[in-house]
């Protein structure tokens, strides 16, 4: 194929991408209020409607994230489609069952999520005390729950990149271990920047996370012989 072929192929499946985004989301509104519901039971369940349109613009947001993690096998599926014919027959059968897989990551990265935000809201609630006063914004706490927990479902993918470099020959389980101090950083900078609470909570348990993956993948991929 030339390059005009293939970003006309990319742009078609970019944009299978986001009609099953789209799809889930209006799905996801329907069930935005229940979710929304859930998701603020750990702030105690009431919150501070700070501006005429943050209501609307919350059932939106939590709409397209619910969409995102519905389009999720679309979405893997489109990716896997795109990059699968640039691989050898090899590459393919040792890649295929990491597609599944990959969706199972991402689920069990919301999950985490939802796990430690009860204690990542709780650290940050507890210097609210003497002057301060504990009345959140819906906004803003739904603009943090949701970035968190797209963060952790995206983290968790991190293996699946790792041994698909492996498997093309970009990475190898000697380079990955070599590598470890600068990775324990950058896994730390990450952590850090992709949790936007500000508390130690959740950015300690997604570099921990993260930092598992990293070996667990690094032994996989020292097992299979790279």
């Amino acid at each position: 194929m030339s390059l005009f072929d293939h970003l006309s192929e990319l742009r078609t499946r970019i944009f299978r991408m986001l009609l099953a985004v789209a799809a889930g989301s209006a799905v996801g509104f329907y069930f935005a209020e229940r979710a929304i519901e859930l998701l603020a039971a750990p702030a105690g369940g009431r919150l501070l409607n700070l501006a005429p349109g943050d209501a609307f613009f919350i059932y939106v947001r939590v709409a397209v994230v619910i969409g995102i993690v519905l389009a999720m096998p679309v979405i893997l599926y489109q990716a896997w489609a795109f990059v699968s014919p640039g691989l050898t027959a090899a590459e393919r059968r040792a890649m295929r069952p990491w597609v599944p897989l990959a969706l199972a990551f991402f689920g069990l990265g919301v999950g985490i999520a939802y796990l430690v935000l009860p204690y990542a809201l709780g650290f940050l609630l507890s210097f609210g005390r003497g002057v301060f006063a504990n009345e959140l914004g819906a906004a803003q706490y739904f603009n943090f729950v949701t970035t968190m927990f797209l963060a952790f479902g995206l983290v968790m993918e991190f293996p699946i990149l790792l041994f698909g470099l492996s498997r093309v020959g970009i990475v190898t389980s000697q380079r990955l271990r070599a590598s470890r101090r600068f990775v324990i950083l950058g896994i730390a900078i990450f952590a850090a920047v992709a949790t936007p609470g500000g508390d130690l909570v959740s950015p300690f348990v997604l570099g921990g996370t993260m930092y598992l993956l990293f070996e667990g993948t690094a032994f996989l991929i020292a097992r299979g012989g790279r």
